[in-house]
Formats: structure tokens, C-alpha cells, sequence
């Protein structure tokens, strides 16, 4: 980075829902504010960017303890937490997801799919993880339009030198 330019460089390496939008939401900021936007995907946060995954992220209630009972609709104390053994039992991690998608929706936020795409079209680089990509055994096929390549770890600490990095 030789110029003035602001730079904000975000790793995401969580792929579930609740953790796709992190990344999302500050890159658009930041975009929004001028600053360049670069982002990495490495183990499960490739899920963000697989075709094959994009559209089927999910969230877990189980061993989520940020997650409140509000959040399924409850209207009482909102301090009052999913117990853990609820979060077992068959669908409720459709149950959840589906609750967060829509609560999502109905307050105009976009899918993962349609942010990363705007992301994209308002100019910020996606890489994915070369050492993730080699272990699960993916290529570069695997994943949307948009990405512009596998690179290293290294490769990326060189094109984000003196970026602000935010680890999700």
C-alpha cells in the first residue's frame, strides 16, 4: 500500500450465519467511507463463498450462550438464555436459522449471497486460504464469482501490509 488510502482487511473464519455478517456489514461501512476492503476466508468461513454453501449457512443454539431467548421469539426477559439441551434437540438449528433469516429480512438486510456481491461490485477483494483450500480438498471451481484467488497467509499479510486487520 504506497498511497493514503485507508485499507481495513477483515479474515473470516467462522461460517456460520451469525458470524457471515460481521465482516459484511463493516466491509460496506468501510467502503461507504472510502477505505479499501480486502477480505480472507480461511477454514469454516470459506463456507461464506462455496457455491455449495452460500445459501445453506446456519445457526447453532447449542453451545451458542449469546443466544437469547428473545431471539425465538420470546417476549419476556431478555436476559433469559436458550438452555444448552434445547439446542439438541432435532430442528433446532433450523429453527434458529430460519428465526434469524427472518428477523434478517424484515429488516432489509440482504442474504449473504446478494451482500457479498454488492461487496464485490463496490470494489473489495475476496482471497480464500491456500492451506484451507488444500485440506478440504477444494479448488478454486468451488467458490463464486468474485473471488479473485488462493493466496497464502503470507501473500496476504504482503497485499494488506499496514491495514487495519479484524479477525472474525
Amino acid at each position: 500500500m504506497t498511497d493514503d488510502t485507508r485499507h481495513v482487511a477483515f479474515i473470516c473464519s467462522k461460517g456460520d450465519l451469525d458470524m457471515a455478517y460481521p465482516a459484511l456489514v463493516m466491509g460496506w461501512a468501510a467502503l461507504g467511507n472510502g477505505i479499501d476492503v480486502t477480505i480472507f476466508f480461511t477454514f469454516w468461513g470459506m463456507d461464506m463463498i462455496r457455491k455449495s454453501r452460500i445459501e445453506n449457512l446456519q445457526i447453532a443454539p447449542v453451545g451458542n450462550t449469546a443466544m437469547k431467548m428473545s431471539m425465538m421469539g420470546y417476549k419476556g426477559n431478555d436476559n433469559l438464555g436458550i438452555p444448552n439441551f434445547m439446542g439438541m434437540l432435532p430442528g433446532m438449528t433450523g429453527i434458529a436459522t430460519k428465526l434469524m433469516k427472518d428477523k434478517m429480512e424484515e429488516l432489509d438486510v440482504p442474504p449473504v449471497s446478494e451482500y457479498i456481491e454488492m461487496l464485490v461490485d463496490a470494489g473489495a477483494k475476496l482471497y480464500v486460504c491456500k492451506m484451507s483450500v488444500d485440506m478440504m480438498d477444494l479448488d478454486e471451481g468451488d467458490f463464486i464469482d468474485g473471488v479473485e484467488g488462493v493466496v497464502t497467509a503470507g501473500d496476504f499479510m504482503d497485499m494488506t501490509e499496514g491495514a487495519q486487520i479484524v479477525f472474525i
